[in-house]
């Protein structure tokens, strides 16, 4: 670059500097000033700490109590909680043999075909890049769903789900059919 160019730029390059300069620290100074004033206005209100409850020591008779560490009256004692326990929706869900699709998410699962027969209805459905067969009485999904149905456009499904007090309900769930798009 030459003599006559730099000294183009020269004023221009001031202008710039000064402009920067003039924008920088003055706002800063501000905003830091207001900062600090609402840091010193407002105050965190601590709650206070609950009194501590006291201790009370309790002595352990060995005469009158039975002992903790026996193993014999630990398992009576849930072989009682046991035969008095409820048995709820998904008992006997708990206790059967899981099917293969049951390991997989119901969201990654996609009904592509439905085959039908005069004695059956089969569902094709893909899941991880494999096709597979399944008809009414099969399990899909994670929340115990059994097939309830299979249709020309959807697989209906009965799940068993605990809701928010930890309750099995059953709730009913489609599979629609996905088609591709041109």
């Amino acid at each position: 670059m030459s003599l006559r160019g730099i000294l183009y730029l020269l004023p221009q390059l001031a202008l710039c500097a000064a402009v920067l300069t003039a924008c920088g620290n003055s706002s800063e100074g501000e905003l830091r000033a207001f900062i600090e004033t609402e840091r010193a206005t407002q105050r965190p209100v601590p709650k206070p700490l609950p009194a501590p409850k006291p201790f009370e020591a309790v002595t352990y008779d060995q005469e009158e109590m039975r002992d903790p560490f026996n193993r014999l009256l630990f398992a009576k004692s849930l072989l009682v909680l046991a035969r008095n326990a409820k048995p709820t929706l998904a008992t006997p869900e708990l206790a059967r043999t899981k099917e293969p699709l049951e390991e997989f998410a119901l969201e990654t699962m996609t009904l592509v075909g439905v085959l039908s027969k005069p004695d059956r209805t089969i569902a094709l459905v893909r899941v991880d890049g494999k096709l597979h067969q399944v008809r009414a009485g099969n399990y899909l999904g994670q929340n115990f769903g059994k097939i309830t149905k299979v249709e020309e456009t959807q697989i209906t499904l009965r799940e068993i789900v605990q809701d928010d007090i930890g309750d099995w309900v059953a709730r009913r769930t489609t599979l629609k059919l996905q088609e591709k798009s041109k």
